[in-house]
């Protein structure tokens, strides 16, 4: 192993493109190297020669009832898309700024949105939830009923199926970051309750195979829900990260199924309704079919691919000189948890697996890294993720090659990002 302040050259190279190997995240070398070669040394004479920060010598602000990001900080936003502002404001589109963020749990008011009748000003005394259709005992809940209830908190991914539509779509790639690109994505602690015991209470018939789902906003978006995902892991959610869920996440109550489609996970549900098949809803026939690229089309894919991309550096970012830098991104799959990510910097000719954070948790969002020595020549850098099922993250053709070009849905694609020689990081398809 070589010294943390050898030069990146002779440090330990895994793939080509300056890839070093994760050991060095494990002993701290590389943070080391990485702060000597990016730090800059102070002499005595010119710290004592330093002012006090003004800062420092007055007394604070006052407590405040919530707290709030630092001034510095009120960039860190979402990227707000409406597409038919013109004639419908109320569909809308919010995207998570990964490539502002760090860690996996996403900040409340960072969480992704997708409207498609705007956020409703729910009265929580007033909201109910009913189950009902083919079960023993019909019932209906307030949300004072609810509290009672016990409940589980568990870790999980939502990913609207549109996600990286246009990288699906667009014939040449578009500049933009993180929260444009890959935004429709965000990572929350949930707590609520378990929906077989709600199920349960109500006694599902047998051929009660399907539920509807309905939510309380304008569209009333409904859903179709096999019985067997809803028995194993679903959640009627209450808390988000801790608190009441925010009102565009659904406040007071959400589905949360995870793993599946962002579509189904209800917001502001009021309604599941028992049934012997699929209702084929609008929102699950018309808006949610994918088109093949027979011209066939396919229903019902529910479950996220796995998938995975680098956050740190991505697209609208510059680098700062060359030198050690940390490979860092998220990857996910509705199928279980993360087994592997893989890390290319030369644009796929060859691969180091890199480090995952944990714990890894099945259907979250896992971080990855992997130390970089960047030598100042162009370069792209490249994810590739496996799940615990075996599945491995396509490239764009392979994905491509499946569907009609008018599909976006179920994007899951490989995510190269340029490195041009002046530091530049741009989005490529490769």
């Amino acid at each position: 192993m070589k010294r943390a302040t050898d030069h990146p050259s002779v440090l330990d190279h895994v793939a080509g493109g300056g890839l070093l190997s994760r050991r060095l995240l494990l002993q701290g070398a590389v943070a080391g190297g990485g702060a000597a070669l990016a730090g800059a040394a102070i002499t005595g004479s010119a710290r004592a020669q330093e002012a006090i920060p003004e800062w420092a010598t007055v007394a604070g602000e006052r407590a405040r009832g919530y707290g709030m990001p630092a001034e510095a900080e009120a960039h860190v936003q979402r990227a707000i898309l409406e597409p038919y502002a013109d004639v419908a404001p109320q569909f809308s589109l919010s995207g998570t700024p990964h490539h502002r963020l760090r860690g996996t749990i996403t900040p409340n008011g960072l969480h992704f949105e997708v409207h498609h009748g705007g956020r409703p000003n729910v009265d929580p005394e007033r909201h109910r939830l009913m189950i009902h259709g083919l079960v023993e005992r019909p019932l209906q809940f307030d949300l004072a009923a609810l509290e009672r209830y016990p409940m589980v908190t568990a870790t999980h991914f939502l990913e609207c199926s549109g996600n990286s539509l246009f990288n699906a779509i667009m014939p040449e790639p578009m500049q933009a970051g993180c929260d444009l690109l890959h935004g429709l994505l965000s990572n929350t602690e949930w707590t609520g309750i378990p929906m077989n015991v709600l199920l349960d209470e109500a006694g599902v018939k047998p051929e009660g195979r399907w539920l509807v789902a309905t939510g309380g906003d304008g569209p009333s978006l409904a859903r179709s829900i096999p019985i067997e995902k809803l028995m194993e892991d679903a959640m009627l959610a209450l808390y988000q990260n801790g608190e009441r869920i925010r009102p565009e996440q659904g406040y007071p109550m959400r589905l949360l199924l995870p793993g599946f489609e962002g579509n189904m996970n209800v917001k502001w549900l009021t309604s599941l309704w028992a049934t012997d098949a699929p209702a084929h809803t609008k929102h699950e026939s018309g808006e949610y079919t994918e088109i093949l690229a027979d011209g066939s089309s396919v229903k019902f894919t529910f479950a996220m691919g796995v998938k995975s991309v680098i956050t740190h550096p991505s697209a609208t970012m510059t680098m700062s000189g060359s030198g050690l830098y940390e490979v860092s991104g998220i990857a996910w799959s509705g199928a279980g948890p993360i087994r592997k990510v893989e890390v290319s910097a030369d644009g796929g000719a060859s691969w180091a697996e890199a480090e995952l954070q944990g714990p890894v948790l099945p259907r979250a969002l896992t971080r990855f890294r992997l130390p970089w020595a960047w030598e100042g020549a162009p370069a792209v850098l490249m994810s590739r993720a496996e799940d615990a099922t075996g599945a491995v993250q396509p490239t764009r053709e392979a994905w491509k090659a499946r569907y009609d070009p008018s599909n976006f849905l179920h994007y899951n694609a490989i995510q190269p990002w340029q490195i041009t020689a002046e530091g530049e990081v741009q989005n490529v398809y490769a």
